[in-house]
């Protein structure tokens, strides 16, 4: 019965996608179909093989041993903060990013990065039916993140049109950047983690495809990539290690402001009410949990943290998911873990708009516009790939 309601469930966002779509008759149907088999074959390979286990497994180790050399660094520095044996968010979610954004800066710098974000671009625009700067801007966008793409891509940023700008956008909301994909395996799983990037950067190209369909002209499909400015290798590091604080610094203030903020209104609920505010979104929530593929008896609790990810951000749920997801079924973790993997939520609009305006304060002003637009694709991509899940698991 589930399988139904996750088909019924694909079929309601492809149509979500079909009825704000720019141009219904641009939309290209073939590659759609494609990317969607090829999610749903990744899912299996990754979720239901031995090959798919042996990868994750080297994936997780791996990033379990990046992480515990970066919990070298911070022991060294808050050793004596932390409480014998307590686990410390800050020290060991946060901190880790510092280190894990210096070794994307040395894998820049020796232009390694660069080369496999490009050639992986070229080869998904094969397939995607888009363009090759859409390509490799979503590709780029899951690596180094939604704010530093868009200065790889900045001599282009100013000349292309609107609709393209909405697609680069998009990939950036859709998908998360590799130096925080090892805090997200310190509360979800690794194998949920891995789908959801590989599902998440098809699923944008799909409901981009949907929404905002358009042909790009041979002589306009080119990639204009700015190399960053000639550095020694400790100036480098030195910039990377600080991007990488300040990254840290600003999730900590915003989880102190969100999770306060939220802990309020929960109260002010639950002396109204008798309910607290989650509780409340639980429920508006619940029905699209469960057309996901959450079981009924399960919609209210999954649909909470839903929604709880859109009006905050991914850490602030899976911090509150966490705390619940021993009581729910194998089938509920693994959806709502793979729907909690992006940027999709109110605040990345902000995010998204200052990181373009801060290069071409014209098109920065065209990204507000459709702000909103944006956050509804980006929250359909991440429900298709919680619905993909749920049609594998």
């Amino acid at each position: 019965m589930h399988y139904l309601i996750s088909v019924a469930g694909l079929i309601i966002v492809l149509l979500l996608a079909w009825l704000a779509s720019n141009n219904k008759n641009k939309i290209k149907y073939r590659p759609i179909i494609v990317m969607i088999a090829i999610q749903i074959a990744f899912g299996l390979l990754i979720l239901k093989t031995s090959i798919g286990e042996f990868l994750i497994k080297g994936f997780a180790d791996s990033f379990a041993k990046l992480l515990q050399y970066a919990n070298e660094g911070t022991n060294f520095v808050f050793g004596g903060i932390a409480n014998e044996g307590a686990y410390t968010f800050f020290l060991y979610v946060l901190m880790p990013i510092v280190f894990m954004s210096a070794l994307i800066g040395i894998l820049q710098h020796y232009k390694i990065l660069p080369f496999i974000i490009k050639y992986i671009g070229l080869v998904l625009s094969k397939v995607n039916g888009m363009g090759k700067l859409e390509s490799y801007n979503a590709v780029a966008a899951a690596i180094v993140g939604q704010n530093e793409v868009f200065i790889s891509v900045k001599n282009q940023l100013g000349s292309l049109p609107k609709h393209r700008l909405y697609t680069l956008c998009a990939s950036a909301m859709s998908t998360v950047s590799m130096s925080i994909v090892g805090s997200y395996m310190t509360m979800l799983e690794p194998r949920y983690v891995v789908a959801a990037l590989i599902l998440n950067l098809f699923g944008g190209f799909i409901v981009s495809s949907i929404i905002n369909p358009y042909e790009v002209k041979s002589e306009e499909d080119i990639i204009d990539v700015q190399e960053e400015e000639k550095q020694t290798f400790f100036e480098m590091l030195g910039e990377y290690i600080m991007d990488g604080f300040k990254v840290a610094i600003v999730v900590g203030v915003m989880l102190v402001g969100f999770v306060g903020i939220i802990a309020l209104i929960n109260g002010v609920f639950s002396g109204i009410f008798g309910i607290s505010f989650q509780g409340v979104l639980g429920y508006v929530f619940a029905p699209i949990a469960f057309l996901i593929g959450v079981p009924w008896h399960e919609a209210v609790s999954a649909g909470s943290i839903m929604a709880t990810k859109l009006v905050s951000n991914e850490f602030v749920a899976m911090l509150d998911f966490v705390k619940i997801k021993d009581g729910l079924s194998g089938r509920t973790t693994a959806i709502v873990s793979v729907f909690l993997i992006s940027f999709a939520n109110f605040g990345s609009i902000g995010t998204i708009v200052g990181a373009v305006k801060g290069l071409n304060e014209k098109q920065g002003n065209i990204v507000a516009r459709f702000g909103l637009k944006l956050l509804y694709g980006a929250t359909l991509v991440s429900v298709l790939s919680a619905i993909i899940i749920g049609i594998i698991f």
